[in-house]
C-alpha cells in the first residue's frame, strides 16, 4: 500500500510539475520570455504560486526545464512506440519527433538561451543528466542494436549514445546560430541516416 500511495504522489508531483513547464514554454513561445510573467504561466498551468516555487527558485530557473518537456515527449513515445521497428528506425521516429516539438513549440531565441544558460551555470546540466529518460532510452535501443548484430560491436553502448546524443547537440546548436533559417527536421531527414550508416555493421 505505501508503494503504491508513494508512486501515486510521484505521478502527482511529476504532473504537477509537467504543466507549469508546459504552460512556461508555450507562452515563452507565444509572448517570448520577457512578457511572460510568473502569474502568467501559474494561471495558464492552473497551479499556484506556492506550487510553482515548490518546483523553481524564479523564471529564470524555467531555463533549464526544457529538458523536463523533451523527456515528457520521449516517455510517450517509449509507450507507443512500434516494437516492430528497427533501431536505426527508433532513433529516426525519436528525431524527428523532437525535432517536429522544437520548430513547432520553442523559438531559436529559447533555445538559444538555453544551451547558453548550461553554458554558463554551475548548477546542474539538465541536458547531460544520464537519468533522463532520453539517455535511457537510447541506451535501450543500442543495446537492442548490438543484440540483433545491427550496430557495430567495437563501439560501447556508452560510444553510441553519446555519439547520437552528440549529433543531435550539434545539429540543434547549428539551427540556433544559423537564426533557424533551415528546416531542421528536414536537414536532419537528410543527414541523421548517414549518421546512423557510421553505427552499423
Amino acid at each position: 500500500m505505501a508503494k503504491a500511495t508513494k508512486k501515486a504522489s510521484k505521478r502527482v508531483t511529476n504532473e504537477t510539475k509537467g504543466r507549469i513547464v508546459a504552460a512556461a514554454w508555450k507562452l515563452f513561445y507565444q509572448y517570448g520570455y520577457n512578457n511572460t510573467t510568473i502569474d502568467d504561466i501559474v494561471e495558464e498551468s492552473n497551479t499556484s504560486k506556492g506550487s510553482f516555487y515548490h518546483y523553481f527558485s524564479s523564471k529564470d530557473d524555467l531555463m533549464g526545464s526544457l529538458s523536463y518537456l523533451f523527456d515528457e515527449k520521449y516517455e510517450e513515445l517509449a509507450e507507443t512506440m512500434d516494437p516492430a521497428l528497427s533501431p536505426a528506425e527508433k532513433l529516426i521516429l525519436m528525431n524527428r519527433e523532437l525535432f517536429l516539438m522544437i520548430e513547432n513549440t520553442v523559438s531559436v531565441s529559447m533555445l538559444s538561451q538555453l544551451f547558453a544558460a548550461q553554458l554558463t551555470t554551475m548548477s546542474e546540466k539538465h541536458l547531460l543528466d544520464p537519468d533522463r529518460t532520453y539517455y535511457k532510452l537510447l541506451r535501450q535501443i543500442a543495446i537492442e542494436g548490438q543484440s540483433q548484430g545491427l550496430f557495430r560491436d567495437d563501439l560501447s553502448v556508452n560510444d553510441i549514445t553519446k555519439s547520437y546524443a552528440l549529433f543531435e547537440r550539434g545539429m540543434m546548436y547549428d539551427w540556433c546560430i544559423s537564426s533557424g533559417n533551415y528546416s531542421l527536421c528536414q536537414y536532419s531527414e537528410k543527414m541523421l541516416p548517414l549518421f546512423i550508416a557510421g553505427l552499423t555493421k
